[in-house]
């Protein structure tokens, strides 16, 4: 049986994916390094990351990180 706290780490997983997935493909048309290396990050964190305070904590980190580091 799943717990509130399991489902909010799967829907936050799948929203970090989804953002993920976004900086990828607009790397892809742009060829900028920092938004892949961001949404790369961003599908692997939630697979090593159980905590779910940390896993927000990381996602909007790797969210902000293109937004301030200009490569």
């Amino acid at each position: 049986m799943l717990n509130m706290e399991d489902t909010s780490l799967l829907v936050w997983s799948m929203v970090f994916g989804v953002v993920g997935f976004g900086f990828f493909s607009y790397e892809r048309k742009q060829r900028a390094i920092v938004p892949l290396s961001s949404g790369i990050c961003l599908f692997v964190v939630p697979y090593f990351i159980s905590n779910l305070y940390m896993l927000i904590i990381s996602g909007l980190i790797l969210i902000a990180l293109p937004y301030f580091v200009k490569i």
